[in-house]
């Protein structure tokens, strides 16, 4: 337990930061693991716009801190290499 009153604050400032980082983390997975299933039914319109949606949500999530931006942009590197393999 945190002696001072900065520490306490902290603390609840940490979980909740934690909890948002979380949940936008799951969504990356997510938008990934869609965007996975449509390379490999070898679907290119539903990729292209899987790939988008993949995209949208690295770099949101890279602008707000939550992930680097160089792990941004070597996930839509290699998801964009999936997507020119498809063609």
């Amino acid at each position: 337990m945190p002696n001072i009153k900065s520490a306490a604050k902290r603390a609840r400032q940490a979980e909740v930061s934690r909890l948002a980082n979380r949940s936008t983390k799951s969504a990356i997975l997510t938008a990934r693991r869609q965007f996975l299933q449509a390379v490999e039914a070898k679907d290119k319109p539903k990729a292209l716009a899987q790939f988008n949606a993949f995209c949208s949500v690295l770099d949101k999530s890279a602008k707000r801190g939550i992930i680097m931006t160089n792990n941004a942009d070597r996930r839509k590197s290699r998801a964009s290499a999936m997507l020119a393999k498809m063609a």
